[in-house]
């Protein structure tokens, strides 16, 4: 009768590591998703550099209403950068996350 509620103190036991876990996984995906995003928000920029309008408008614009405070875009030259923090609900892990992006263009003639 010893081995009765062994499964439920190994649920119990184990849940935390589980629980870890899927918050790696989700938070990985995340910053794959916000990679994605900046590469798609440096192309619009490069896009907009190349035909004469503002690069770093265009790249904001490509973005998710979530990503608005967590974006930084710099133009030099014909080069946009795009820099994005993932979401994430502990800051720290998103500020190590942060991925980057750039595309060039040629200007219009």
């Amino acid at each position: 009768m010893a081995e009765r509620g062994q499964a439920t103190v190994e649920l119990v036991a184990a849940l935390p590591a589980l629980l870890l876990a899927a918050l790696v996984a989700l938070q990985l995906l995340a910053a794959g998703y916000a990679l994605t995003l900046a590469d798609g928000a440096a192309e619009a920029g490069a896009l907009a550099l190349a035909s004469g309008g503002s690069a770093a408008a265009a790249a904001r614009e490509a973005l998710p209403g979530w990503a608005e405070d967590d974006v930084s875009v710099s133009v030099e030259g014909g080069e946009v950068s795009v820099w994005l923090r993932p979401p994430s609900p502990i800051r720290a892990i998103a500020d190590r996350l942060t991925v980057s992006s750039s595309a060039a263009a040629r200007p219009a003639r």
